[in-house]
């Protein structure tokens, strides 16, 4: 099937499951469209068991789509763009630490947590899940997903110093979780060992080059990251700055999410972190100093429904990916007992540091529940996981990380701003 084709079935898709959604269930937007997306997807399934074919000709058009490429060298610019676009960088700036420890520190003690915590589980369920694979599955699931954040928390109802925090954390700690798990991801395909003995190898290997590594990858790509998309938002201000016409501006943004997003990883740098910091500096010293009030009300309608658009279109290929899921019941069972693991890890990495923190500033009331309970996952931990090289060990960490995931989106997405209300009424 060509691209167009492909395309238009998941536009018609997307439009249909949100009409729906926005006609009966009335959910949040992406949170509606997901779920119809996964019903109709085990519909197709539970058709096919019975002895009709309906879902045979869709599972073949989704296993021609890259969902990883698609969402981490596609979609992920625009919505990453789009989300720091509309916050404010004084906010950001005087939250600047607390922001930086959470999306740093924190995804590493969560890796860690799940990385150990997981192994012992898997052990357990008979799975055999080699170590090194348990802190890959770690680091793939500790980034909270900006775009999962983004589109669900806007009318959750959470504190406006909390919010920034959150989406603040979400914007960047993807680029540290990305980084962290290539580092092992090349760890464990260096060895290229199986089964839980064969975890000693790369463990050992890792403590011997990991201080390098980490080093070479953290200040090339994120750094590296963060100057290029400096540069590149510095340049396209001045460029906006003398033109006064939202028709070129707006196409000077979307040149920002293209061309930055494609010479940014040309570059081998962190395109996510580029777009990031680029949208950052648009928004707010382009708003103020390079646009009339008429290009910034056009600048905003544009990219309100760019994020809208793609995240309906994401939301359905992550209820989608039901149909090339293995749900064997170990699997299954693995996947929703690690839902309490990743939840502990995040708790344990959120409270730590603010407890440090709380020697030098206030945090709002219940300030660690919220940043636990917010902390969702989305279509990154997917996408990296569907990256893995094939194979068992990437089947069971893919069908894992599938049943967090919409955990995360479903029940943590809809019960998050009833706990915030319930918590600030409480205190």
């Amino acid at each position: 099937m060509d691209p167009f084709n492909l395309l238009s079935i998941l536009i018609t898709l997307a439009a249909v499951f949100a009409w729906a959604n926005h006609r009966y269930l009335r959910l949040p937007a992406t949170i509606g469209v997901m779920v119809i997306s996964i019903l109709f997807s085990l519909t197709l399934v539970l058709l096919g068991r019975a002895g009709f074919e309906a879902g045979s000709s869709l599972s073949g058009i989704l296993e021609k789509v890259d969902f990883s490429e698609a969402l981490l060298h596609g979609m992920l610019g625009a919505l990453l763009f789009a989300g720091a676009l509309h916050l404010n960088l004084n906010d950001l700036r005087e939250k600047r630490w607390v922001i930086f420890i959470l999306a740093t520190g924190g995804v590493l003690i969560s890796t860690a947590v799940v990385g150990l915590g997981s192994f012992l589980l898997f052990e357990a369920l008979g799975l055999g899940v080699p170590l090194i694979h348990c802190f890959l599955f770690g680091a793939l699931i500790s980034p909270t997903d900006p775009i999962a954040v983004g589109a669900i928390l806007r009318t959750a109802g959470v504190p406006d110093s909390l919010l920034i925090k959150i989406t603040g954390e979400s914007l960047f700690n993807d680029g540290v979780g990305v980084v962290l798990f290539i580092l092992i991801l090349e760890t464990a395909s260096g060895t290229g060992g199986h089964g839980a003995a064969a975890a000693t190898g790369p463990e050992i290997q890792m403590l011997e080059q990991g201080i390098g590594d980490v080093f070479r990858l953290v200040s090339l790509e994120v750094g590296g990251g963060i100057l290029f998309g400096g540069l590149v938002g510095w340049v396209v201000y001045h460029m906006l700055a003398r033109v006064d016409n939202y028709q070129v501006e707006i196409l000077l943004t979307v040149a920002i999410v293209t061309g930055g997003y494609a010479l940014a990883q040309a570059l081998h740098l962190s395109g996510p972190l580029a777009m990031v910091v680029a949208g950052l500096l648009i928004g707010n010293h382009g708003r103020s100093f390079a646009m009339s009030p008429v290009v910034v009300e056009h600048l905003d309608m544009f990219w309100e429904l760019v994020d809208e658009f793609l995240n309906a279109i994401l939301f359905v290929l992550i209820g989608l990916e039901v149909l090339l899921v293995d749900f064997e019941a170990r699997i299954l069972w693995a996947g929703l007992t690690a839902i309490p693991l990743v939840i502990l890890a995040r708790l344990i990495s959120v409270a730590a540091p603010i407890q440090i923190l709380r020697r030098w500033r206030t945090f709002s009331p219940h300030a660690v529940k919220i940043l636990t309970w917010s902390g969702l996952r989305g279509g990154i931990s997917v996408a990296l996981a569907l990256s893995l090289p094939p194979g068992p060990v990437r089947d069971k960490l893919v069908s894992v990380t599938y049943v967090i995931v919409v955990f995360s989106i479903v029940v943590q997405g809809l019960t998050v701003g009833p706990l915030a209300r319930r918590l600030a009424a409480g205190r």
